[in-house]
């Protein structure tokens, strides 16, 4: 099935295989690059409440569309806030919500897939057309109509893209697994009369943790540039907590006059979302994947 999977793989086996994964992105330029690009932005999220110069909130009338200046690294908006603060600030929230949401799709999507690959019959049947149908609706425009009814709290905006990006993994996971549902050592599992549970927990997943991981990576991607799109439209992380498609959003109005506040915020996500497909590419690459077959639902 793929270079990094031994059959049957254990549990206790699971550092081991994390390392052979580190190992192969080691190995791999591109992956370096994606990986310490997605590293300096984990830094910054984390620390950047330590190191920023301002408040994010703080507005000086007095200093609005300056400028960059050494005061102002990154210059200010149209109230006077600092950019410099508000841009590295502004990618935490963002890139907390799309971490939680993939681990969300992963989880229900992957499981459930995987446990119709194993059960078959009329059940996976029918809840394969069932999740065609979920798939043929525009994921955003889901996660809009959702947005729009219950709110953006983290919560909501969590559990909404976690659910739309599932629906998808659904199908991924089925794929993968159905690989390994008529393999000897599922057969022999049944033969011992384990219990159903037990064969998906003990023998498939550790199998597919694989394309579970290279999943993950995908839909954090994904969940990063849907929440960016969410806030630039008004309906994701709302102020005053910054965020990069706000930025975008409050400063195009002013893109000929002080590109500052456009500029920055744009190139710090579409460098973090450059970094996350570089690691997962070489990611994919490693264990024998091909992401090239998957898009954005």
């Amino acid at each position: 099935m793929n270079s990094l999977s031994a059959v049957p793989v254990r549990l206790d086996q699971s550092l081991r295989w994390f390392a052979q994964i580190w190992r192969s992105l080691r190995r791999s330029r591109q992956g370096t690059v994606g990986l310490m690009i997605v590293i300096i932005h984990m830094l910054i999220a984390v620390t950047s409440p330590l190191i920023v110069p301002y408040s994010p909130s703080d507005i000086d009338g007095k200093n609005r569309l300056a400028p960059p200046t050494r005061e102002h690294p990154f210059g200010t908006d149209s109230f006077g806030r600092d950019l410099f603060s508000r841009t590295l600030l502004g990618g935490r929230a963002a890139i907390g919500v799309a971490l939680l949401a993939a681990a969300v799709a992963v989880i229900w999507g992957g499981l459930l897939g995987i446990l119709l690959a194993f059960i078959g019959g009329r059940v996976d049947e029918v809840a394969m057309r069932l999740i065609d149908a979920l798939l043929a609706i525009p994921g955003l425009l889901v996660v809009l109509l959702i947005v729009v009814a219950l709110g953006t709290g983290f919560g909501v905006l969590i559990l909404t893209l976690g659910y739309a990006y599932g629906v998808s993994t659904v199908r991924v996971a089925r794929g993968a697994a159905l690989g390994f549902v008529a393999r000897d050592f599922i057969t022999a599992a049944r033969a011992r009369g384990e219990r159903k549970g037990a064969i998906v927990r003990r023998e498939l997943i550790p199998n597919l943790l694989d394309v579970l991981l290279v999943e993950y990576v995908m839909r954090a991607s994904w969940s990063l540039t849907a929440i960016s799109s969410l806030s630039y439209l008004g309906f994701g992380i709302a102020p005053p907590t910054p965020d990069w498609g706000r930025m975008v959003f409050e400063n195009q109005v002013l893109l000929a006059i002080s590109p500052w506040g456009t500029l920055f915020p744009v190139l710090a996500l579409s460098s973090l979302i450059i970094g996350i497909n570089l690691a997962g590419d070489a990611l994919s690459k490693a264990i024998g994947l091909d992401r090239s077959r998957e898009a954005p639902t």
